[in-house]
């Protein structure tokens, strides 16, 4: 019941960050909102079309504001200065290039999911726009030189799978071309996924971009997509290699000041997908000893502040809410019925939900550039939903 009680909370979050939407109901212990929800095992969690519209809005603009940018790439000469828009004619907008990339995403899922919004056909027109042919091959030339085989390694390529996953499983016309014109960026990505993950010796942990464990659990997600056998099989032997004798993770420790991921829950959320059921109770045991305890005492695995929207380094503990939420919720999912851990998870997860919620549309760019995709990451479990 309290975990039905967090995510009607959860909901009003959204009501007060919308403006006031009316029309949710309690059905059979789970919500429904006219349609538009989502369903995602045993919960349906609502994409209400106001608040669909609201982020769909934020991003339609973020995606076209150029500046301010940090591109964060490597120059080898005056030529290779260049403004966001000519370096990047897709994904110049959102302050860096991952954060354009999942901003596709969501207004990609939004539309999917939410046809009906008011903004539908400027969400079209704007997707029809930046993924078009044309601009898609100049973003692969850019990947394609050497100078640039670290550019958003693998946080933003991650994300760019996602986008691909999102369209290639609508069955849209406009979908199916954004899918087709995505293909030669996502051949050079997995080209380089391939490449590096042999490579590397030891996981990247962080509660930042370059963590290891978040591009594990996508790339697995893109790989039984595709039904790249191949790529699944080594990213997951990668992931034994790595994960596989972790113990005692000192969750105490987590979050530094700045983190949006927790590298714990990122690893735990991969290892739910590379380990059979059996396997992965044992492996958690091991890993997160004393989680039963950690999730209810108020003090270790808890909800966090964030002390100032305007600072976007700050601003990221919003982001790592949602993140924690969308890991436990799927780690619950994934664990046999009536296990103990399952209800410390999901009310833990709905209490994160909340505590994230509430800073998603701040009016402030520093967080209004991203925290609309985690939202809508953690509200409709797209990693539950993909990896089963």
């Amino acid at each position: 019941m309290f975990v039905v009680v967090m995510r009607v909370l959860a909901w009003l979050v959204v009501l007060v960050t919308v403006g006031g939407v009316g029309g949710v109901v309690a059905q059979d212990g789970i919500l429904h909102r006219g349609g538009s929800g989502v369903t995602a095992g045993s919960q349906t969690v609502p994409v209400d079309v106001a608040t669909a519209e609201v982020w769909s809005r934020l991003v339609l603009k973020a995606i076209d504001q150029e500046y301010p940018s940090k591109p964060s790439v490597v120059v080898t000469g005056d030529a290779d200065v260049l403004p966001p828009r000519t370096m990047f004619p897709a994904f110049h907008g959102c302050f860096d290039w991952h954060s354009s990339v999942h901003g596709h995403w969501l207004l990609v899922r939004l539309l999917r999911l939410c046809p009906e919004m008011a903004t539908a056909a400027e969400v079209r027109s704007a997707l029809n726009r930046h993924l078009s042919a044309e601009n898609l091959q100049a973003e692969t030339a850019f990947f394609s030189r050497d100078e640039h085989k670290s550019f958003e390694r693998m946080y933003g390529w991650a994300w760019y799978l996602r986008l691909v996953i999102e369209t290639g499983e609508w069955d849209d016309p406009d979908a199916g071309l954004w899918h087709a014109n995505l293909a030669p960026l996502e051949q050079v990505l997995v080209s380089r996924i391939e490449a590096y993950l042999p490579l590397l010796s030891f996981p990247v942990r962080s509660g930042e971009h370059p963590d290891t464990g978040f591009a594990v659990g996508q790339i697995i997600d893109y790989a039984r997509f595709r039904q790249n056998s191949e790529l699944e099989t080594l990213v997951k032997g990668r992931a034994r290699d790595w994960y596989l004798d972790d113990r005692d993770y000192p969750v105490e420790y987590e979050p530094s000041g700045q983190d949006f991921f927790s590298s714990a829950w990122n690893e735990t959320d991969a290892m739910r997908r590379v380990l059979e059921p059996a396997e992965f109770e044992e492996w958690l045991k091991r890993f997160l000893p004393g989680l039963p305890g950690q999730l209810v005492d108020g003090k270790t695995i808890h909800p966090v502040e964030v002390s100032d929207v305007t600072d976007g380094k700050l601003v990221h503990l919003a982001g790592l809410n949602l993140h924690r939420a969308w890991c436990m919720q799927s780690v619950a999912a994934s664990l046999p019925a009536g296990h103990r851990l399952r209800a410390p998870l999901e009310t833990s997860a709905a209490a994160h939900l909340v505590a994230g919620l509430k800073y998603v549309n701040s009016g402030h760019y520093e967080g209004d550039h991203w925290l609309a995709t985690f939202a809508v990451y953690a509200m409709t479990e797209v990693g539950s939903e993909d990896s089963k």
